[in-house]
This record gives structure tokens, C-alpha cells and sequence, in this order.
């Protein structure tokens, strides 16, 4: 049996974030407890995959403890469900307040690089999909060999469909099939249909996954070029943080200095040593009921009737009851999503799965609680 040389196995710290609250899920997903520690898909939920995915090692790469960025109100969920498919975390760092993914990409890379200077960061959402788990390893390796260049690396996936909820990566040539890295031209803001269908005609234009990969120091060197300020805000509030229980609470007042903005504004579209690594199996974040809909292999109808959920002469449409009180059930539907729960049911147009979030500004505007919260202590199936 051949043995594995350690020497050359590169070890690499997942940062997962997950301290967002998406709205296109509700009513399953809401700021109390948004989709990433949600079961959507399977028995894991999408938190708890993400943290697999990042786990353990293969010939070329090893995966150390994860880094958790999150707030308060998750940091026990975090725990939970970490310690519930058998991983023990590294550093949970608890954001005082959501300030978008620039400072708490930062805080990582400061945090990781005062304990080792030579730290490679694999900083993901914690609330996609990506089943080949094998495949984006090896896109992983590869990235390494770039971010060992002194390049910043982010992960752009091929496009299966005309898409206009995700943003995209242009790249300076056409990938020759290869995998390896090539040079960013720019970010592509979400498009209209019209500009989507060009763009996917073409072999330059990839998804914008939000996945990064690079060393700990040349992400700094970025940030103290594009963003000084920020970098001054958030070492205070790491060097201001308490630790309480295990968890690392940055400190609130020099946080809430730091710019409320992606990290692909403050520093990605800034930086000349950003490269792409082409990634042509699945991925989906799961950004609407329709991407949920697509996902769960529907039934040649078109179909999708999860646990608690009947459908009588439907097509293309999803239904789901996710409480032991309820069953639900369809009859003649088509191109519908209806979501039931305890306090809250959604119908919806298939089509018009991105206009979800539109329905959780209603209900704010009415003050009504099932906008933001609900009680999980409910029997959820």
C-alpha cells in the first residue's frame, strides 16, 4: 500500500460563513433560523454538509479544524450541529452584528494569520450544494498551485441554465477544459434574461460561487491597499474581543466602524492577482423554492411532493409540509410552490420563486412575527 507524503500535503483552513438570514426560502427559512441549519435537501443540513465537504484529507490536501464566522444568536446551533456529524470546530468567531462577508473575511484571515503566518484560507457561504465532493477537492488542489503563485483564487461555475439571481466572473480566455486557474477580467453584476442567454452562449462567463481560496497574508496585503480603513476597524475589534464559553465575541464598537459591503466590492474587483478556477460539476445555493423545486428530482410530471405532501394531477410543482400537524395536498397544480407550515403557508407561481422575499416585506410592513420568527421548538418533520 503506498503511503501518502505529508510533507507535501497542503493543509487548508475552511472559514464557513453562515451569520446570514436569506429570505427567498420562507417560510422555511427565516432570520431566526435561516436555510443553512435547515435539512433541504437530505438528512444534513446544508451547514452541516458545508462542513463536511471541508473535512478531512486526500493525497494532496488537508483540511484543518473549520473557522466559523456566525453571530450570537447561531453560535449554538453552530455547535450543535457540528458536534452532531462528528466534527469538532476550530475558532467561532461571533460577529456583534451583520456587517455583509468584507469584515468577517477579514477578521478570519487576521485571526488565522497571527497563529500561522502561512495560513491558506478556503472561505465558503455555508449554505450551498455541491454533491461531488471528489471534483471540487480536485479543483481545490488546483487552486493551490496558483495561491502558492501569490494569486487569490475564486471558484467560477459553469453554467447550466439561463440564470439571472447570480452574479458572474468573466474570464480573460476560454478554459481549455484543464481546470486550472485563469486571470479574472471582471465581475459581472446580476444580468436581465437578455444579457444572461448571451453570456451563456459564450465560454467566458462563469457563475460567481462566492467561494475563495488564498493565503491568510496576500488577502491582507489586499485589504491594507483597497480597504485601510476597515482593516483598522476590524483589527480592533479582534484585538478587542472576549472570549466567552469557546467562542471568540469581536468586540462591537470598533466592528461597527467597518463598512457594511461584500468583499467583492471592498477588495475582489480591486485586486490584479485574482484568478478563477473553472468548476464544471453541480452547484446550486439554493436561492429560491425553484433552485429547491430543481433539486429534488422531480418525478417526470415535473413533480416534487416531500413528507406530508399528496399531489393529485400536478405538474412541475413543489409540495412541502414541514410540521407533523399538517398535510397538504394538490390537486390539479401546475407550476406551483406551496410551503405549509405551523404559522405560515406560501403559494407561489414556480416562476415567480425569486419574488419570495417580497412576501416577507409584506409582512414586516403589517408587523406581522412570521416574517422574521417562528417557534422551532415545534415538531418539525
Amino acid at each position: 500500500m503506498a503511503t501518502i507524503d505529508t510533507k507535501s500535503i497542503t493543509k487548508i483552513t475552511p472559514v464557513l460563513l453562515c451569520g446570514g438570514s436569506g429570505t427567498r426560502l420562507w417560510p422555511l427559512s427565516r432570520k431566526t433560523y435561516p436555510k443553512q441549519f435547515v435539512p433541504l435537501l437530505g438528512e444534513e443540513t446544508l451547514f452541516q454538509a458545508s462542513a463536511l465537504r471541508f473535512s478531512g484529507k486526500d493525497a494532496e490536501i488537508e483540511f484543518q479544524k473549520p473557522m466559523v464566522l456566525t453571530n450570537a444568536d447561531f453560535r449554538y446551533i453552530v455547535t450543535e450541529q457540528l458536534q452532531a456529524v462528528g466534527i469538532d470546530p476550530g475558532p467561532i468567531l461571533i460577529e456583534p452584528e451583520g456587517r455583509n462577508t468584507a469584515p468577517a473575511i477579514l477578521a478570519a484571515a487576521l485571526h488565522a494569520s497571527a497563529n500561522d503566518p502561512e495560513a491558506i484560507l478556503l472561505v465558503a457561504p455555508s449554505d450551498h450544494v455541491i454533491p461531488d465532493i471528489t471534483a471540487f477537492h480536485a479543483a481545490v488542489a488546483k487552486g493551490v498551485v496558483a495561491v502558492d503563485n501569490g494569486q487569490i483564487v475564486t471558484f467560477g461555475i459553469t453554467p447550466t441554465h439561463l440564470e439571472t439571481g447570480y452574479g458572474y466572473l468573466e474570464l480573460s480566455e476560454e478554459p481549455n477544459g484543464e481546470g486550472h486557474a485563469i486571470a479574472l477580467k471582471r465581475f459581472i453584476e446580476k444580468p436581465d434574461a437578455v444579457r444572461a442567454k448571451e453570456m451563456l452562449a459564450l465560454g467566458t462567463f462563469k457563475w460567481n460561487a462566492g467561494i475563495f481560496l488564498f493565503k491568510a497574508a496576500d488577502i491582507l496585503k489586499s485589504f491594507a491597499a483597497f480597504a485601510p480603513n476597515m482593516m483598522n476597524s476590524v483589527k480592533s475589534a479582534l484585538a478587542q474581543a472576549e472570549n466567552d464559553l469557546g467562542f471568540i465575541r469581536l468586540a462591537a464598537k470598533p466592528w461597527r466602524k467597518a463598512d457594511n459591503i461584500s468583499v467583492d466590492y471592498a477588495v475582489m474587483e480591486h485586486a490584479p492577482n485574482l484568478s478563477v478556477i473553472p468548476f464544471d460539476a453541480f452547484w446550486s445555493d439554493l436561492g429560491g423554492w425553484d433552485a429547491v423545486w430543481r433539486e429534488s428530482n422531480p418525478d417526470e410530471k415535473g413533480v416534487v411532493a416531500a413528507i406530508g405532501a399528496t399531489a393529485i394531477d400536478c405538474e412541475n410543482t413543489l409540495l412541502r409540509a414541514d410540521s407533523k400537524h399538517i398535510e397538504i395536498v394538490g390537486i390539479g397544480l401546475k407550476n406551483i410552490i406551496a410551503i405549509a407550515m405551523d404559522d405560515a403557508v406560501l403559494i407561489a407561481d414556480l416562476n415567480n420563486a425569486q419574488d419570495v422575499k417580497r412576501a416577507v416585506s409584506a409582512l414586516k410592513s403589517k408587523g406581522a412575527i412570521q416574517a422574521m420568527d417562528f417557534n422551532r421548538t415545534d415538531d418539525v418533520k
